[in-house]
């Protein structure tokens, strides 16, 4: 990018919290850059240390070793009134805020601005106005946020942030209590802010798959405590991303970027060709009954993925039989039906 330096980064940064007074290291030795136009998910599994990474980096929990800069001033040199007006924060816990409508929690990300008697100029009406926008949340602004859903108390939180505007927004976990064409767009809205605000955005999150089509950058973290960085393509193609998340009983598809259970061998593999998006959910069903799929042509036991007349069709090819079906369903039926083909 053309900017010079990052909106944040850490030197030798080591996260972790105390223990009857002793240091306990999650992670140490880290040297992380956010900058300007970039989301960036961090992910991990449960208790790597994702949260106290994004606390650290926050500053609500000291760091054990290391520094964290803002906008290259150390954090610890910032005032906190100052740092409200660079630095915003989204937790996944809930934040108390009374008996507030929504539209006066958002008003609330204008505090450092406005002091706490809370009189809104033009300015503060204009962001104010412009999140609401970016979160769809105009038709909630007159509830009381004990009235609203965990998903719309989260993109009124996020609102707030938006409100608040910051160059740099952390996010810890935001699309945990939202549904999945929220959280799609949810992903997609941070993306666009990013690009569109040149805000520095990161969030930590379980969205394996909305983060590889989003994320600018990975942040990985291991339950070992070591953390790589990278573009999303490269961490998947030289293993990174898949030895993040390695377990028993699941892998990861490069092919088509997503995780699935690894089943016992099968006792049939199949050879399928044809359409491209009928080859790939066809796979996707035989595969979940344990059947293997061929990478070399078998003329025992070969399927071909064909429309006629804008349907879809599946063609059994062998010499025993000539088959057509029409349906994902009647093929599974006909595979359980035999041995093979």
């Amino acid at each position: 990018m053309n900017d010079k330096f990052p909106y944040l980064a850490t030197e030798n940064l080591a996260i972790g919290y105390r223990s009857k007074g002793l240091p306990k290291t999650i992670s140490d030795k880290l040297n992380l850059k956010l900058w300007p136009g970039n989301l960036v998910c961090l992910l991990g599994s449960n208790g790597s240390g994702k949260s106290t990474l994004m606390r650290t980096l926050a500053g609500l929990q000291p760091a054990l070793a290391g520094e964290i800069y803002v906008k290259q001033q150390s954090l610890s040199d910032i005032k906190p009134e100052h740092l409200a007006r660079q630095l915003s924060l989204v937790l996944t816990e809930r934040v108390e805020v009374g008996n507030l409508t929504a539209l006066e929690t958002i008003n609330l990300g204008r505090t450092p601005y406005t002091g706490w008697l809370g009189r809104l100029d033009n300015t503060d009406k204009e962001k104010i106005e412009q999140a609401v926008y970016f979160t769809d949340v105009s038709a909630l602004l007159d509830k009381r946020i004990h009235q609203l859903s965990d998903g719309e108390r989260q993109k009124v939180m996020l609102a707030r942030a938006l409100a608040q505007d910051t160059d740099i927004i952390l996010l810890d976990e935001p699309t945990a209590h939202l549904d999945l064409p929220n959280r799609i767009e949810m992903m997609d809205l941070l993306h666009t802010l990013a690009r569109k605000t040149k805000k520095a955005i990161l969030l930590s999150t379980h969205e394996l798959d909305l983060a590889l089509q989003t994320a600018d950058h990975l942040w990985l973290l291991k339950h070992d405590g070591q953390l790589v960085t990278g573009v999303p393509e490269d961490l998947v193609l030289n293993g990174s991303f898949e030895s993040a998340f390695s377990k028993e009983g699941f892998s990861f598809d490069k092919t088509s970027g997503t995780f699935s259970i690894r089943k016992a061998p099968g006792f049939l593999s199949l050879y399928l060709e044809g359409d491209e998006n009928l080859v790939l959910w066809t796979k996707r069903a035989v595969k979940r009954e344990g059947w293997e799929i061929s990478l070399t042509p078998n003329t025992q036991n070969q399927i071909r993925t064909i429309e006629e007349n804008g349907m879809p069709v599946w063609e059994l090819l062998n010499s025993q039989e000539a088959l057509k079906l029409t349906s994902i369903e009647a093929l599974l039926h006909h595979l359980e039906s035999k041995t093979s083909i």
